[in-house]
C-alpha cells in the first residue's frame, strides 16, 4: 500500500469511490502493474511504516483482484482495502497506463509505466590481491559483525583498521590459494543476467537485475544509485542467503533501511517487497537435492565395498556465536528444517544414505553453533569409519573462500586424516539451471503477494538493533517488536562481547576471524 498525504486523502478517496479501471492487458503486464500500484508490492500487515509506507490493514493479493472473465480490475471496488495517494503529485499523475476516465466523470487520462527491478544481495569479496585490506575493512567496520558497547562505539573504525592491517597478509595468502580473489561477484553477475533472461521467457517480464554487496565493489548503495537512475517504481529485494541471519541478510537488510530512512524523498515512488528466505522452496530443495545425488552416484563399485555399501552426507553450514540464536536469530532453526528437507528427497538409512549436520568456521573461546565441522569429520573418521562421504555447503550459493579454501583444503585434509578416504563436495548452486528456474519463480511470486518492507523484515527476525531507533524513530509502534527489540540487543551485546575476546584471541594466535563471515 502506498503511504497517503493526509491533505489530499479526502479528495483522492472521493476519486477512487467514482472510477473504475479497465485492462485488457497481459498477465506479465498486469503482474508489473500490481507491484507499482501496491497490489502486491506494498502490503505490510504489522502497522510497520517505512519511508513513506504505511500499513492499515491487508491488501489482497493480485490473484484475487484480477477479473479473468472480463479482464478488468477495478480499482474502485478495492479501494477500502487498499489506499493509494500521493503526498507530493497530484493523484492524477499517479497511473500513467491507466485509462481512468469514467463515463460520469470528465477526468483527464493518465499513465503510468511499470519498471520493475530486481535487487540481489550479497557479501562480497576481494576481486584481487590489492582490495584484500580494504574488504576486510569494510567488515569489520560493520556494527553487526563487531557490535561494540555504546561508549565504546567510536572505536570502531580503529579497531577495523587495526585487525584489517593485520589480517591482510594471511587474507592474501588465502584468496592466493583459490586463484588470486574471490569469485563471487562473477557468479552473481551470471546468476543475475540468466535471471533477467528466465523472466523474460517464462513470463514475460521485462525486469532489471541490479547487485548490491554489503562489504565489497559494488556496494548497496551504488546499487541502489543505478535504480534511481533507471526511475524502478517496484523493486524485488532478494537477499542471495537461503536461510536468514541477522550477520548476513540481515546486515545487508540494515543498509537499505538506513538509505531509506535518511533519504526518503529519493525513494517516495518506488514500492518494495523483500523475500527473507527461501530455504523451504520446493524448486530450490530439488535444485540442491539433485547436486548431492550426482556426488552420491559418483561412488564405484570399489568405494562403496570399502564402506560397507554405506554413503554419508555432511551438510557444512557457516557458523555464528550462540548468542546470535539466543537473541533471536532464526538462522539454526531454518538450517535444521532446510537440512530435513533436502534429506527427505534423497535416499534413507534403509538405502545406506546416512545424513550429518555440522557449522563450520568457528573461532575464538566463544560457543558457536554445534556440532563443528572438523569434530564431525573426525568422529565419522575415526569413530564410525566412515570411508564415503559427500560434504554440502548448505548457507551458500556461490563458490567462494569458504568453500574453495576451507572445506576444499582444509576441511579435506582433516577428513583425509581421520580415514574418510572417498571425498566428495557438491558443487554450490552456482548458475544452475534449476536454481535459476527457482530463482525466476521466486521474484514471480513476489510480485504477486503482499509485500513485505526491508523494515518489517528486520523487526520480524530480531536484527533492528544497532541505533535503529535514531534512524527509523517514531516508524515501528508495536510494543511487542519493542520488547523482542530490547532482548535482542542486550544478549547481541554479549554477542558481540564474545566476538570481542575472540578478536583477541585471534591477534595473539595468528588464527584466521575470517571464516565467521564466508570469505
Amino acid at each position: 500500500m502506498i503511504h497517503v498525504g493526509s491533505q489530499k486523502s479526502n479528495v483522492c478517496e472521493t476519486k477512487r469511490k467514482r472510477r473504475s479501471i479497465l485492462f485488457t492487458q497481459s498477465l506479465p503486464q498486469l503482474i508489473l502493474l500490481s507491484s507499482c500500484c501496491g497490489l502486491g508490492l506494498l502490503n505490510n500487515n504489522n502497522g510497520v511504516e517505512a519511508f513513506g509506507m504505511t500499513q492499515t490493514n491487508t491488501s489482497p493479493s493480485f490473484s484475487t483482484m484480477f477479473n479473468k472473465a472480463t479482464g478488468a480490475l477495478d480499482l474502485a471496488s478495492i479501494a477500502a482495502d487498499i489506499p493509494i495517494v500521493d503526498t507530493n503529485q497530484n493523484f492524477d499523475n499517479d497511473y500513467a497506463s491507466l485509462d481512468m476516465t469514467n463515463k460520469d466523470d470528465t477526468t483527464t487520462t493518465k499513465t503510468v509505466t511499470p519498471n520493475v527491478g530486481v535487487l540481489l544481495l550479497n557479501l562480497g569479496g576481494p576481486e584481487t590481491q590489492e582490495d584484500v585490506e580494504a574488504f576486510l575493512y569494510n567488515l569489520f567496520a560493520d556494527p553487526d559483525i563487531i557490535r561494540l558497547p555504546g561508549p565504546l562505539s567510536p572505536l570502531q573504525s580503529s579497531i577495523a583498521k587495526f585487525i584489517s592491517k593485520r589480517r591482510a597478509p594471511k587474507s592474501r595468502e588465502a584468496y592466493n590459494s583459490i586463484g588470486g580473489g574471490s569469485p563471487i561477484l562473477k557468479y552473481s553477475k551470471d546468476q543475475a543476467k540468466l535471471l533477467e533472461e528466465s523472466l523474460l521467457d517464462k513470463y514475460g517480464l521485462n525486469v532489471k537485475t541490479y547487485i548490491g554487496m554489503r562489504y565489497w565493489k559494488p556496494f548497496t548503495e551504488e546499487a541502489l544509485e543505478e535504480i534511481r537512475n533507471d526511475d524502478i517504481n517496484a523493486l524485488v529485494i532478494v537477499p542471495l542467503y537461503p536461510q536468514f541471519s541477522i550477520s548476513t541478510s540481515g546486515s545487508s537488510l540494515r543498509v537499505l533501511q538506513e538509505e531509506f530512512a535518511k533519504k526518503p524523498e529519493l525513494y517516495k515512488d518506488m514500492s518494495h517487497t523483500v523475500v527473507p528466505s527461501w530455504y523451504e522452496r520446493p524448486g530450490y530443495v530439488q535444485c540442491m537435492a539433485s547436486l548431492i545425488q550426482k556426488e552420491l552416484d559418483s561412488f564405484t563399485d570399489e568405494e562403496l565395498e570399502m564402506g560397507n555399501q554405506e554413503k554419508h552426507i555432511l551438510f557444512s553450514a557457516h557458523g555464528v556465536p550462540k548468542s546470535y540464536i539466543e537473541a533471536g536469530d532464526p538462522y539454526q532453526e531454518q538450517i535444521k528444517e532446510c537440512v530435513s528437507k533436502i534429506a527427505s528427497a534423497l535416499p534413507s538409512e534403509e538405502d545406506g544414505v546416512h545424513v550429518h549436520l555440522s557449522y563450520q568456521s568457528r573461532v575464538g573461546p566463544v560457543e558457536w553453533l554445534r556440532p563443528y565441522t572438523d569434530d564431525v569429520l573426525n568422529d565419522l573418521g575415526k569413530v564410525k569409519k566412515v570411508k564415503n562421504l559427500v560434504v554440502v555447503p548448505i548457507s551458500f550459493v556461490s563458490e567462494h573462500i569458504e568453500t574453495l579454501e576451507e572445506i576444499d583444503m582444509e576441511y579435506r585434509e582433516v577428513a583425509e586424516e581421520a580415514g574418510i578416504v572417498n571425498w566428495r563436495r557438491a558443487p554450490a548452486l552456482n548458475t544452475d539451471p534449476l536454481f535459476i528456474d527457482d530463482l525466476s519463480d521466486m521474484v514471480k511470486t513476489a510480485l504477486e503477494e503482499p509485500a513485505q518492507s526491508v523494515t518489517e523484515v528486520c523487526v520480524a527476525n530480531n536484527c533492528g538493533n544497532v541505533e535503529e531507533e535514531s534512524l527509523v524513530q517514531g516508524m515501528i509502534e508495536n510494543k511487542a517488536a519493542d520488547t523482542t527489540e530490547g532482548a535482542e540487543r542486550f544478549n547481541g551485546r554479549l554477542a558481540m562481547l564474545g566476538v570481542g575476546g575472540t578478536i583477541l584471541t585471534e591477534m595473539l594466535s595468528g588464527k584466521s576471524f575470517l571464516h565467521m563471515f564466508g570469505m
